[in-house]
């Protein structure tokens, strides 16, 4: 049965409106990141924006602590929404807590749900890829002897990353920059494996049906 607690109607009400914030602030700070040619004010709303958003967040968090009536042990339970409240630009590694969510459901999962974790692990990877890569230009750049002298090199840096394949053509050189590639490889290992995990899942599941319908007798 579905969760039917305060704490999950909760988050069903509030997951669309967060996800409209997330992509808010994501936007936002690419503005900030990318165009230094927009006039003060415009720069102010986006600011503004951000702030705006990361209220959204902290209240979400809050109301949540409240609902689940786990007092403290709320902020060791849920590490990971402590972390994307403290980094909003990692929202997308939430993707995780559905792949747990599938992991912990009674019975065996459907194709349809584990379709939409590797859905939306891949939109996550695209997400996250592009709030690393803008974290880390806005690092690297202008930087002594930086190798990302364009925002397309952090791209391609990021994708090489997650992908935990590391070409090694283009790599930080400051140390909040080479803090984001830690972070980066981690998030990439972590999306990767919710990825391959349901795949894996699932695959285990068919080949799991195609068996037993090999040892049933004929007009069983």
């Amino acid at each position: 049965m579905d969760d039917d607690s305060p704490q999950a109607r909760w988050e069903r009400h509030t997951e669309f409106p967060l996800a409209l914030a997330s992509l808010v602030f994501l936007a936002s700070y690419a503005v900030l990141v990318l165009d230094h040619g927009l006039p003060a004010a415009a720069l102010d709303a986006c600011r503004a924006a951000m702030l705006a958003a990361w209220a959204l967040f902290g209240a979400d968090y809050a109301a949540r602590w409240r609902l689940s009536g786990q007092g403290p042990r709320f902020v060791r339970r849920h590490w990971l929404d402590t972390m994307v409240l403290v980094l909003p630009l990692l929202r997308p590694l939430r993707i995780v807590k559905v792949y747990e969510a599938v992991l912990r459901r009674r019975g065996q999962p459907s194709l349809a749900l584990q379709a939409r974790v590797i859905f939306y692990a891949g939109l996550s990877s695209l997400l996250l890829g592009f709030a690393g890569a803008l974290a880390v230009y806005q690092q690297e750049r202008g930087a002594p002897h930086a190798t990302m002298r364009t925002f397309g090199d952090a791209v391609w840096w990021t994708c090489a990353t997650l992908a935990t394949v590391g070409y090694g053509d283009v790599a930080p050189v400051t140390p909040w920059g080479r803090v984001i590639a830690v972070g980066l490889m981690g998030c990439g290992l972590a999306l990767l494996g919710a990825v391959t995990g349901s795949f894996s899942s699932w695959l285990l599941q068919v080949f799991s049906r195609e068996g037993e319908g090999e040892e049933k007798p004929p007009g069983s």
